[in-house]
This record gives C-alpha cells, structure tokens and sequence, in this order.
C-alpha cells in the first residue's frame, strides 16, 4: 500500500522514540536504557488509549533491533488471545527461539496485558522468569492494576500521561499541513475536546473531517455524529418524563441512523443531566455508571440502554 493511501494515523505514526507526542521523561529514560541494550529489563507501559503506548514499544524494536526487528518482534494483542494456551503456545514457542549474535535479545510486544486472564498472567510471568537471557517483554496495559503483581515486580513501569490540548493541536496542525488541507483553530479544538487527549482518535477524527473539505468546526462535528448531540438532551427529558417508548425510539435513532456510539451516547447523557434541574442529581448520576459498567462488561447494549431510560423515568418530576 502506498503512502498516499494509508490512514493518516499509521502514515504519520512516529519511527523514533525522539518523535513521540509529549512523552519527553519516558522518551529521556528509555534513551538511557538503550545506550546497554543487553541491560534493559522487562518494560511495562500504562496509560490510557492513544497517547503512545504501543509506538514507543514500536520505536524501541527499531532502534535495538535494527532493520531484522520484525523477525525478531513477536506482537501480540492478548484482548483477542486472553488463555493461557496463548501464553503457552505462542509466547513460548517463539521465546524459546535462538538469537542471531548482532542483536542483544528478541522482543514480545504484548498488548491490552491487562485484558489477560489470571491464568495466563501467571503463565506469563514463569515464562518472562525462564527466558530473560534472551528475550525481553514490553507489555502494554490501560489499567495497571489489573496487572498481577509478580509481573510488575519484574518490570520497569513506564506511566504514560494524557497528551495536552496543545501538543495534539501542534501536531494535528503539522499533518494538515503535509496534507495540504485547511484546518481552522476552532475545528482542531473541537476534536481536542472529542477526543479527550487521544491522538490516534484525534487523527481519525481528522482525517473523516478532511474528507468533508476542511477542517472546520461544522465539519468536525458533522464527521464524528456531533450534531445530534443536543438530541440526547431530548432522550433524557422524555425519559425523565416517563415518555419511555418515546426516549428509546430517539435514542435508538441516534444510535442506528446517525452512529452515534453507545458510549458516546452515556457521555453526553452524563453531561446533559447537569443541564436539567433535577433534585436526583446523585442517584441519576450512579444509575449511568452502572449502565455503563454493565455495557463495558459485555452486556447488550441496546438492552442496557433501554433499561438506563427505564430506570431514568423513576426520577421524573
């Protein structure tokens, strides 16, 4: 595929650790560990998504392992393998391999860690024990506690930061520019405050509005569903007016015919119930976590939802 035809997230994702988005203390300390590559020991990366996590572990199979990296780079995303047949069968099989004398150890790159099963965890942690003569883990977590303890007793722990609105604005402004497309400040700033500090969605953002002309403000929210926004402030109010098949036949529009994400959905539902007056401001606030628990735990949404706005006309006025 040629440049011309990739995603601008993957065309303008950074080959050196140098390049890194606002990372400049774990750009500066992995720096250090690379001058004795043979001295580095097991990495462990947390921080929320698309602020640099998997680039940096990207970066660093480059630099130390030179044009032969992806030979010698394992990468895995243990969300789509969490057993312990996956620690077991892959990880092990290909730890177990021989290096080549002109690189200091082979690299595992293994992904959303923290979506690992104790079990595999466990396995996990004996292999790092048994093969650290000649292979080194870079493991990447959005929540480290979810991480054992065993495992992150034997790493070095890299906490990465949410990326400032400035930083993103800056680099999002230099991509436009290489692109040739007109970006206004109100528009980037609008996929700043979408995006919430995530630069690999601020860039996807980006790049659908791009396709709309410019990068304006209109364009923005038009790409990313934003326009309807204001329509979830209706949903609540039908609901909280116990108007029940109503606020669910204009949620599910929302959801069906304008794309707006459920999650998406539970955000601006959160924040438009400070728009409303309402003396159950707490309890309403706990029925939408719970909700949304519920759905990142692997519950229907569409069935979840509905009960949100069930639950919601319990405290209509």
């Amino acid at each position: 595929m040629s440049l011309h035809n990739l995603m601008w997230v993957e065309k303008y994702r950074p080959t050196k650790l140098a390049d890194l988005v606002n990372q400049k203390d774990i750009v500066g300390s992995l720096s250090v560990l690379m001058k004795n590559p043979s001295e580095m020991p097991h990495l462990l990366f947390s921080g929320s998504a698309g602020i640099g996590k998997t680039t940096a572990a990207l970066c660093l199979a480059k630099e130390i392992l030179g044009e032969g990296w992806k030979g010698d780079t394992l990468e895995l995303n243990a969300s789509d393998e969490r057993g312990i047949n996956m620690v077991r069968e892959k990880v092990k099989r290909f730890s177990a391999i021989g290096i080549y004398p002109n690189i200091p150890f082979r690299l595992i790159i293994l992904d959303e860690a923290d979506e690992m099963t104790s079990d595999a965890q466990t396995a996990l942690r004996r292999i790092i024990e048994g093969t650290s003569k000649y292979c080194r883990f870079i493991l990447i977590a959005n929540n480290i506690s979810n991480i054992i303890a065993p495992i992150q007793s034997r790493c070095a722990v890299f906490k990465f930061t949410r990326i400032a609105e400035k930083d993103v604005v800056t680099h999002l402004k230099n991509i436009a520019k290489k692109e040739k497309v007109k970006a206004d400040d109100k528009g980037l700033s609008t996929i700043y405050d979408y995006s919430e500090g995530d630069l690999r969605h601020a860039i996807n953002v980006m790049q659908a509005a791009a396709s709309l002309g410019s990068i304006t403000e209109e364009n923005v929210k038009k790409s990313a569903g934003l326009t309807k926004t204001n329509d979830v402030d209706v949903v609540l109010k039908l609901a909280l007016g116990g108007k029940l098949a109503d606020a669910r036949n204009k949620m599910i529009e929302l959801i069906k015919v304008y794309g707006m994400s459920e999650s998406d959905f539970l955000k601006y539902i959160n924040q438009s119930v400070f728009k409303q007056k309402t003396d159950h401001l707490e309890e309403i606030l706990q029925v939408i976590a719970k909700y949304d628990y519920r759905i990142l735990s692997g519950a229907n949404p569409e069935i979840q939802l509905t009960a949100l706005l069930a639950e919601l006309g319990k405290f209509g006025k």
